[in-house]
């Protein structure tokens, strides 16, 4: 049984060696986004001093970052590092990119900041703790041109375009995901002054006092918990990682009111979220059970009809049922939707899948 769900995203003037495990110690702003000299020389050689415009600039950065010959930035679900271990290291989660393109363009003389969506489908599950992440990315004004730069490709599932945040928010993402970090590796008291300065950065940020709670509850303060959890759902009162959370505390603490009371809150927040419905239909496929998975597909079809990946999920449950023509009704829409990338391998799974009910 699962106890406890994190909402997380995803250093001196020398980085610390990386060790595979967080870091215990508290950077400053300044340096969370520090740019190392060596890293600004390669910067003004392979970008600044080549650029013609800010949009080829732009484009010269992009290559700079992930090309063999740049940086080779890898992309990994790990630790959240400052811009110089990010460099060091050459992996980035989802923050961890954001602040070193952010802080690169800055350098570059564009106008960068990184932005935010709130809610996406990125669950994961390590340590006995399930994660249910946001997602940030790279805004850049060029002109009268808008880019974003985005490390995951198309791996996030997003029902809202981003949202440029202010650098106080960024800075308390990091925080707050060195603070999950650090609670999962058994270290609440360096876990709790991450925590904390989050939480003084963006005080309004429902997520960080969820976290804060979990922390809370780790440390066996289940007072402190309840407040912080209840602290949460005063600024997001369907916030369904609080809900999940204040409700188990409750079941353990056989308070059946209060458990019953906050479970139809949780029930009701999963039922208007699409990413939740879409996780129970995978789950109901895996089982066998294509009539649930149906079910549930619809309901987060409905919530959000937008998401190729939702169709293409009815469409082969659908197939699984000997339901030919609503799956071909189904993967006429997810064509729609996607890319031409993801049209032809649907039409290769589906072809794969009909050859097999045949």
């Amino acid at each position: 049984m699962l106890n406890w769900i994190l909402a997380a995203l995803l250093v001196p003037s020398v980085a610390a060696p990386d060790t595979g495990a967080p870091d215990t110690y508290l950077p400053d702003r300044t340096q969370v986004m520090r740019v190392p000299p060596e890293l600004r020389a390669q910067l003004h050689e392979h970008v600044v001093s080549r650029s013609r415009s800010e949009e080829h600039r732009l484009r010269l950065l992009a290559e700079f970052v992930f090309a063999e010959e740049g940086l080779a930035l890898e992309y990994e679900n790990g630790n959240t590092r400052t811009v110089e271990q990010a460099w060091r290291s050459g992996k980035v989660n989802c923050l961890s990119f954001s602040l070193l393109f952010t802080a690169l363009a800055r350098e570059a003389g564009l106008e960068a900041y990184v932005q935010e969506i709130d809610k996406v489908l990125a669950w994961y599950q390590e340590e006995g703790i399930v994660y249910n992440s946001s997602h940030v990315n790279v805004g850049v004004r060029t002109g009268s041109q808008r880019s974003t730069v985005d490390v995951s490709g198309g791996a996030i599932i997003a029902r809202h375009r981003p949202v440029a945040i202010s650098e106080d928010r960024a800075l308390a993402h990091f925080y707050g995901n060195r603070g999950a970090e650090l609670m999962a590796a058994g270290a609440l008291e360096p876990a709790r002054i991450h925590m904390v300065a989050a939480i003084t950065l963006d005080p309004d940020y429902a997520t960080n006092w969820s976290n804060f709670g979990v922390l809370h509850l780790r440390g066996g303060d289940i007072a402190a918990a309840e407040r912080a959890y209840i602290r949460a759902l005063e600024l997001d009162p369907m916030h369904a990682a609080a809900l999940f959370n204040i409700v188990g505390l409750y079941r353990r603490n056989g308070d059946a009111k209060r458990t019953a009371e906050f479970q139809a809150r949780l029930e009701k927040a999963q039922l208007a979220d699409p990413f939740h419905q879409f996780l129970l239909a995978n789950e109901y496929e895996s089982r066998g059970d294509y009539a649930r998975a149906v079910d549930h597909y619809r309901r987060a079809i409905r919530l959000h009809d937008k998401e190729h990946r939702f169709h293409f999920g009815l469409a082969r449950t659908y197939l699984l049922m000997g339901e030919k023509r609503r799956a071909s009704r189904s993967l006429s829409r997810a064509r729609a939707l996607s890319d031409d990338e993801d049209r032809a391998r649907y039409q290769a799974k589906l072809d794969r899948l009909s050859r097999g009910a045949r």
